[in-house]
């Protein structure tokens, strides 16, 4: 379940288009971009709809959409939803932005279609058994069918009152609480309270969460899921705090552990790897992780699902001290995804670490000839740390001052007031 939102490929088609195969054996086929009609789709069948708010520069996003729901096994879901998937850099999905914020890249909404009220919220990826589940927990919250006192009862209020952006820890907890162990719910419910310490943006209490339930979570994809996030928020806190070593040595071990379980999600267990090395900084393991990415994209079988391995791999790249590893692989992605922004950006900062500064200039110029939405600001980000390092501070900062213009012009749904704060504290920087 790893995802990019506090803290960090291919665009699909427009407005009333579909994604996904035709005919049998495909995966869940989608709406893009226009939930109005899939709205009305979904009214005139009397189902919830199922929304994937994502970004084509979140490769957990793409994973997602390349390598689970591509799978014929969910296809029989299309009975009990509409699908909508929505682009949230394109502004044109502005005003459903504004109806249901996004913070974390991917959320995915059930959304009770008769009242447009949200009833389950989900932060990151899943695997075929993990979206099963929430399919069954989404229509069951939106039907209203769980039985009073039953602990699926409080699961559902949990998830509606999450959804709605109300306080639902107590809610988690209750649900968890009367969650016997070996409930098939419980490992859900438990990385549904932790995710809620984190949209609170409680890291302490999502740690420690993680500490007290992870290592008796069953071996699994929602052990894994619990163990990035609690130790993520772990990571984050600041290095005075107390807690947080004693927190960091209690989740570690349960993270190696992870890497080597099977059944998990390539990019939930590369996600793993970036904690760890993160934490550590063993190039070692940086290595590892490279190798293990190189293969997992080997096995691919187009170039938006080999591709959703790219930004990771820059990571890994970089982390193991070797950064231009990662160069033919990016150049694939650009050849084989034209319109894609992602790959040239990438390349960029793959020069930049490299110290080929004027091929780092050019790919960044290439990828500004491919953006738009919110993402542009890291685009700038990028340029500015490149003129930066060629030494032409006036240039860098007028770069940043120019990114920090676009970005307070968006629409408001789209403009991060944390993203604008990290780039001017980069321009106070940059003296």
């Amino acid at each position: 379940m790893r995802f990019t939102g506090l803290l960090f490929v291919c665009c699909f088609s427009a407005c009333a288009t579909t994604s996904g195969a035709t005919g049998e054996g495909h995966g869940i086929t989608f709406i893009e971009d226009d939930y109005a009609a899939a709205l009305k789709a979904a009214r005139e069948r009397d189902v919830p709809l199922f929304v994937d708010a994502w970004a084509p520069w979140c490769h957990s996003c793409v994973f997602l959409r390349e390598h689970v729901l591509t799978s014929p096994q969910l296809q029989h879901n299309e009975k009990r939803f509409v699908f909508l998937a929505i682009n949230t850099e394109k502004e044109s999905n502005t005003p459903f932005l504004e109806k249901y914020p996004v913070e974390v890249w991917p959320t995915l909404f059930v959304v009770d279609a008769a009242n447009e009220r949200p009833v389950l919220k989900w932060l990151g990826t899943g695997t075929v058994e993990q979206l099963e589940k929430l399919f069954e927990d989404g229509e069951r919250t939106a039907r209203a069918s769980a039985k009073s006192g039953d602990p699926l009862a409080l699961l559902a209020e949990a998830d509606r009152l999450y959804a709605e952006r109300k306080d639902a820890l107590p809610a988690y907890q209750a649900a968890v609480s009367a969650l016997p162990e070996g409930h098939p719910r419980r490992p859900r419910a438990i990385e549904s309270l932790i995710n809620a310490a984190y949209g609170a943006r409680d890291v302490q209490q999502c740690a420690q969460l993680g500490v007290e339930h992870a290592a008796k979570q069953p071996r699994g994809p929602s052990f894994v899921n619990t163990v990035a996030l609690s130790l993520s928020c772990a990571s984050m806190a600041e290095a005075s705090e107390p807690w947080r070593l004693p927190a960091i040595a209690a989740l570690e071990p349960l993270a190696f552990e992870a890497l080597k379980l099977d059944g998990i999600l390539a990019d939930d267990k590369s996600g793993i790897y970036e904690l760890l090395v993160d934490l550590k900084g063993d190039d070692k393991l940086a290595l590892e992780w490279l190798e293990f990415l190189e293969a997992e994209a080997a096995k691919a079988t187009s170039p938006a699902a080999r591709a959703v391995f790219d930004p990771h791999r820059v990571g890994a790249a970089i982390a193991a001290k070797q950064p231009l590893r990662a160069e033919a692989a990016l150049k694939q992605s650009e050849r084989d995804l034209p319109d894609d922004y992602n790959p040239p950006a990438r390349l960029a900062i793959v020069y930049r670490e490299a110290g080929r500064l004027d091929d780092a200039m050019a790919a960044i110029e290439r990828g500004f000839t491919r953006v738009y939405g919110p993402r542009k600001l890291r685009l700038y980000e990028i340029k500015s740390s490149i003129l930066a390092k060629k030494g032409d501070v006036p240039a860098a900062r007028a770069v940043l001052q120019e990114g920090i213009t676009y970005a307070k012009n968006l629409p408001g749904a789209q403009r991060s007031d944390r993203a604008i704060a990290r780039v001017e504290e980069q321009l106070k920087q940059l003296k």
